[in-house]
């Protein structure tokens, strides 16, 4: 049992959710939770580490079997863990590396694009409801939020092993890349038409959602095959970014 904060592999645990440059070294990211634990493909878990008064209850056992794994302090568990009430398991898991053509699949093809998108928790929610929705898979900009955050790995509920992803250096290059493919291109924007009034067909196509403060910036607006708004009422001017991505992706999949 380790009972050291030291002790270099809870110092590794620490910096591997902590920093993003830790997790893309080692190609690895923290997932926390019973119920997050379940839903780990078995094959991309790397290391499990469980605190001392889980270890010991009774019903967990089924739950850790013949697995191997590091037992640790609930003291040392506590300094590696991103919650505040830790569940007392966690794993190193193996990142996952996408390509624009592991998302494609035989049918009918949505993904959703996020320029910028900084809050873990929109980024969270917004694979949760991708996942729902049924969308083919995420493409980012550099600059959004890591996806191995540990707040968006919470707030995905599990989604984050079962969407694709990818990160681009140049979304520019991606969107045209995309457009070469037949894809057309939808952008959230006040200046659109109405969602409910665009045109309907059964393409292939890419929502872009903006920063939540900023929005979708000119150059990647200009590139679209068209501009859509979600109509509101009242005073309000806008959406949350993550609600506003899930009634774009919805209507795209089930309304078309």
């Amino acid at each position: 049992m380790i009972s050291s904060a030291a002790n270099s592999r809870i110092k590794n645990i620490v910096q591997i959710r902590t920093k993003s440059s830790a997790r893309s070294e080692q190609n690895a990211y923290v997932v926390e939770g019973k119920k997050m634990f379940l839903e780990i493909p078995p094959e991309d878990i790397l290391e499990v580490y469980v605190s001392e008064g889980f270890e010991q209850e009774g019903e967990n056992q089924e739950l850790l079997g013949n697995l191997s794994y590091e037992a640790v302090s609930d003291k040392v568990f506590k300094s590696i863990s991103d919650t505040v009430t830790p569940q007392g398991i966690l794993a190193l898991v193996r990142m996952k590396h996408y390509t624009l053509k592991d998302m494609k699949n035989k049918n009918r093809n949505i993904y959703l694009v996020l320029e910028n998108v900084r809050d873990p928790g929109n980024l969270g929610t917004m694979v949760r409801t991708g996942e729902g929705a049924g969308i083919s898979g995420i493409i980012m900009s550099r600059e959004t939020v890591d996806i191995y955050n540990p707040k968006v790995i919470r707030s995905t509920m599990g989604s984050i092993f079962r969407v694709p992803f990818l990160y681009t250096d140049n979304l520019t290059e991606t969107i045209l890349e995309m457009k070469k493919d037949g894809i057309r291109i939808y952008t959230a924007h006040l200046k659109g038409e109405s969602l409910y009034e665009r045109s309907r067909d059964r393409q292939d196509a890419a929502i872009i959602i903006g920063n939540e403060s900023a929005g979708v910036s000119n150059g990647l607006a200009g590139l679209s095959d068209a501009l859509i708004r979600i109509p509101m009422c009242g005073r309000v001017e806008s959406l949350n970014a993550a609600v506003s991505a899930a009634l774009l992706m919805y209507d795209f999949l089930w309304n078309s």
